[in-house]
């Protein structure tokens, strides 16, 4: 029988590093009777974190799922959790797992407030519409402030954050939550075997007044979705029922115009229930997000319902190396119904796949099951070419569903196995890297044969050369890391380029004029082709030619070899020979126009640029911003956050290889930092020529000679 799919919450967690993500999931197992016994991050022994290398650092790197069940007013409700990372360098772990949830739990630490990789992943839920409470832990630490925390989520993410509890006390006085729409009190103690921890008590006397004016807050915030909420407000607060409010509070948030605010300590066992309550009371089911939008065989748009009865079609979200079955491919389930052994269409690669096994997953473990209907996220074992992001569906009713965006990794290593009997090895194990994580990408530089590995930042880059030895037996010898320059163009001219070649028979002839400059916007990426080409000068067949031999030398800059971003090609004329022209002379005459023109068109060097949050003791600063100028950073800001002063920056990646290291000595190990990459910019002239001089002259030209 199908499952009532108004039961069911695909739900995340996500938060900056060190909020608490992992430690409130162990929790939220616990509670809801999934596990026995609570895991500890710092004891390794998280069961979420599963990796060797996330027991080692207490940090999480790959987003977990898991399936747990919560008793709510005598229904059972279905939930389906993922715990993400909070380091920037596995943020393609959050946007991912945010593509394919209904709704998440924002989670903030009571004394670091909104920080840097906060802000990132709440524009992340913005970019898919997530529907998100949010949860603000940590209540019982030094400097716990939860009114503050709210205002910061007003103000930094433009947010309008209702509080749905009030805290009874903070730091070590930190003892319960008050209820503000039972306006009931919750007081908890200390016993982490039981999962009833907690008693339920009238509203403390000395906390009525401010109760009732939060309340009132409340209320009013929701009260453009039930006009008579509002009347008995002003009539008669007290004929207001505890179920108006929830279902008042439950449409605003789906509708995303509040962030209804609960609190606790996750570490001593205190708001989880509560959180749970929120989640299934507030966060949507795949009814409430209804309908999923794609394109048909023939780009018409088409619509699938979260319904068993309508054509199978599901999102692989994420690939994963399972030592024991294999390729596991994570789909998350939009409409209709698989069955284990059956066979589905895959709409990228127009080619049909088996699905050998079906698994509900549990971290790392799998639990086989027979079927998977809409609504769920499972994982499927048997596929053969899967990607992230690749739409699988029911041969006859073909959609493809939108994919993600991945950021560009902005750092490289250049690796080489320390035996040559491991090359192989290295190979196979580095395909297998990357086809899990789309912001890691292999390739091999053609001037010296060696392999070079890209990825988001250092922490990323060592985990995979971890990975590669623990999971692969793969010893490697690593050279220094790489930025990821890229060239960009600064201004237009316009080429006239003819491309000949007579050898005795059928020679090549193409002849084209065109205006190569930068893109129209700093966004284009890629290639920007306009065709202006009248009357027949250059047949429309070759046309595609053209912009294919364009697009292959934006591959190599001509500065020093480094791809170019963005660029504006247009076609105004030309001219073709009746028997030695074809695609190939036209493809080859682009490329040479490229490499030509390349002089006149003013090309840059463009550089990652990393923004960066100090947080340091006031007595450091001078030393902090010191280190920050030397290494090219401009300060974009600073603020006081309790004792501490926090220095915001923007600075060169090529400046900041070991930063953590710089830090802790000039702080004495008192200050932290946080970097997320945030966008390219150009390189000043004298360090351009350096680069561009050690990089040599890699610019490709032995091909154009083929």
């Amino acid at each position: 029988m199908a499952r009532d799919l108004e039961y069911t919450r695909n739900i995340g967690i996500m938060a900056h590093i060190d909020a608490g993500k992992t430690t409130t999931s162990e929790r939220i197992l616990f509670y809801t009777g999934k596990t026995h016994r609570i895991g500890e991050t710092h004891d390794g022994a998280a069961t979420m974190d599963w990796m060797v290398q996330e027991q080692e650092r207490g940090i999480t790197i790959t987003s977990a799922a898991t399936t747990t069940f919560w008793r709510y007013r005598d229904n059972t409700y279905h939930i389906n959790l993922i715990d993400t990372p909070g380091h920037v360098d596995f943020t393609v772990e959050v946007e991912r797992s945010l593509r394919v949830l209904d709704g998440a739990i924002a989670t903030f630490c009571a004394v670091g407030g909104v920080e840097p990789q906060s802000e990132t992943v709440w524009r992340q839920a913005d970019k898919y519409n997530v529907p998100r409470i949010a949860y603000i832990n940590k209540m019982d630490r030094a400097g716990a402030d939860f009114l503050n925390v709210v205002n910061e989520i007003k103000e930094k993410l433009g947010a309008n954050p209702v509080p749905i509890v009030l805290p009874i006390g903070s730091e070590d006085q930190f003892k319960g939550i008050v209820d503000l729409i039972s306006n009931k009190a919750i007081i908890y103690f200390d016993d982490k075997n039981v999962r009833d921890n907690f008693t339920l008590e009238e509203v403390p006397a000395d906390m009525k007044d401010e109760v009732d004016e939060w309340r009132g807050k409340l209320i009013e915030a929701i009260a453009e979705y039930n006009d008579e909420l509002l009347e008995k407000f002003f009539d008669n607060p007290d004929s207001i029922t505890e179920d108006e409010i929830i279902n008042t509070v439950r449409k605003a948030t789906v509708g995303m115009t509040i962030i209804p605010i609960t609190c606790g300590s996750s570490f001593k066992n205190k708001g989880i229930q509560y959180l749970l309550d929120a989640v299934v009371r507030y966060l949507p089911s795949p009814l409430d997000i209804g309908t999923t939008h794609g394109l048909d065989k023939n780009c018409n748009e088409a619509e699938r319902k979260p319904d068993v009865k309508d054509p199978f079609c599901a999102l692989v979200f994420k690939i994963a190396t399972d030592p024991y079955v294999g390729r596991l491919a994570f789909i998350r389930v939009y409409s209709g119904r698989l069955n284990a052994g059956s066979y589905v269409f895959n709409s990228r690669s127009d080619r049909k796949e088996r699905v050998a096994r079906l698994y509900q997953m549990h971290s790392n473990k799998q639990n086989p099951i027979d079927f998977v209907e809409a609504g769920d996220i499972c994982a499927a074992v048997g596929f053969k070419d899967l990607r992230t992001g690749d739409t699988i569906c029911d041969e006859k009713h073909v959609i493809t569903l939108e994919s993600m965006s991945f950021p560009e990794p902005v750092i490289g290593l250049a690796v080489e196995p320390k035996t040559q009997k491991d090359l192989d090895k290295l190979g196979i194990a580095l395909g297998k890297l990357s086809e899990e994580d789309p912001t890691f990408t292999v390739k091999t530089d053609h001037d010296n044969g060696q392999t070079i590995i890209s990825g988001m930042g250092e922490l990323h880059l060592e985990i995979i050369v971890d990975r590669l030895k623990r999971e692969f037996g793969v010893e490697i010898n690593q050279g220094a890391p790489q930025v990821n320059y890229k060239e960009a163009l600064k201004s237009a001219a316009e080429h006239r380029e003819v491309f000949k070649k007579q050898t005795g028979g059928r020679g090549k002839f193409a002849d084209i004029i065109v205006e190569i400059g930068p893109a129209d916007t700093k966004e284009t990426l890629g290639l920007q082709f306009v065709d202006h080409v009248k009357g027949g000068n250059i047949p429309r067949e070759y046309i595609p030619s053209i912009e294919k031999g364009f697009k292959m030398a934006m591959v190599n800059g001509p500065l020093a070899g480094y791809p170019i971003e963005g660029m504006k090609v247009v076609l105004k004329d030309g001219s073709f020979h009746p028997v030695d022209s074809d695609s190939l002379s036209f493809e080859i005459c682009a490329r040479a126009a490229f490499r030509h023109a390349a002089s006149k068109v003013s090309p840059v060097l463009m550089e990652p640029v990393m923004s960066l949050e100090v947080v340091t003791p006031e007595e450091y600063m001078g030393d902090v911003i010191g280190d920050l100028n030397k290494r090219r950073g401009q300060i974009t800001g600073m603020e006081q956050k309790a004792t501490a002063r926090v220095v915001k920056a923007k600075a060169p990646l090529s400046e900041m290889t070991g930063y953590v290291t710089v830090l802790r000595t000039i702080t004495s190990g008192r200050a932290t930092s946080t970097m997320e990459f945030s966008h390219y910019d150009e390189v000043p002239a004298n360090l351009a020529k350096e680069i561009v001089e050690k990089s040599g002259t890699r610019k490709g030209d032995a091909d154009l000679d083929e």
